[in-house]
């Protein structure tokens, strides 16, 4: 709904509600407009190219909406997007912050923010990951289903790199499901002896998963019930990170 007399909110309202509805009453009762309103809003809409009739009496977007969109996502950069979100983890953690996004069977690092301890960890800008060991990229398997994560297994393989790394497909499976319902990924020295991390999966504007962000430190440096305590914070800052990037409500409430 919109705020009575606001003219551009109203426009906003009803442009953004033409991708979900396409009679104007419909758009009407979608955003509170009235229906004679939201007629007006249409006819200048369509005048811009960001709105056309359907020929059935209905309405959907214009082609300028298209052309914006192309425009915006060729500049878009999703480390960008997530600074702040991941700078505000940093400052209230203190440990290693990682942003990292999916690219076929692994994920990539695209930011780190470096811990303030006395070392620093081995993740960089640029450093592949893989999925099956850790917290990121556990957190995003999280996100797709069984079928989907056997075929990535048996591409790039569930390689043991310590001595608790999950390397049957049973036992990943079985343990994402409890990442499905605790809504984080815990890596306990699965990827790199003496290093912990807790990750949360991060979605874009279409509500698919993305990436993930994580926290690190050294197993030494914290007990791993300490790291689990800052899991809700971890999972806040990747639905912050989730926003900035335009991804649907409704894809942070699975």
């Amino acid at each position: 709904m919109v705020r009575e007399g606001s003219s551009i909110d109203k426009a906003l309202a009803v442009l953004e509600a033409i991708a979900e509805h396409h009679r104007v009453t419909d758009i009407a009762v979608a955003t509170g407009v009235s229906k004679s309103t939201v007629h007006r809003i249409l006819q200048s809409l369509i005048e811009w190219g960001f709105a056309r009739a359907d020929g059935a009496g209905g309405y959907e977007p214009g082609p300028r909406i298209l052309t914006l969109a192309g425009k915006v996502m060729s500049r878009f950069d999703p480390s960008h997007q997530a600074s702040a979100a991941l700078r505000a983890l940093h400052e209230r953690t203190g440990y290693t912050t990682n942003f990292g996004i999916r690219g076929g069977d692994e994920a990539v690092y695209v930011e780190k923010l470096e811990g303030r301890r006395p070392y620093q960890m081995p993740s960089r800008v640029g450093m592949s990951l893989r999925l099956h060991s850790t917290a990121i990229g556990k957190a995003v398997l999280a996100e797709l289903d069984d079928d989907e994560v056997r075929a990535i297994a048996a591409r790039a393989g569930l390689a043991r790199l310590t001595g608790v790394t999950l390397t049957e497909v049973g036992d990943l499976l079985a343990h994402l499901g409890k990442v499905r319902e605790l809504g984080y990924a815990m890596d306990d020295e699965e990827n790199e002896p003496g290093v912990r991390c807790v990750g949360a999966a991060v979605f874009d504007h279409t509500g698919r998963v993305l990436g993930g962000i994580s926290i690190s430190t050294l197993a030494m440096d914290m007990e791993r019930d300490a790291l689990v305590a800052l899991a809700p914070v971890v999972v806040a800052a990747a639905r912050e990170v989730s926003l900035a990037l335009g991804a649907p409500t409704a894809a942070l409430t699975r």
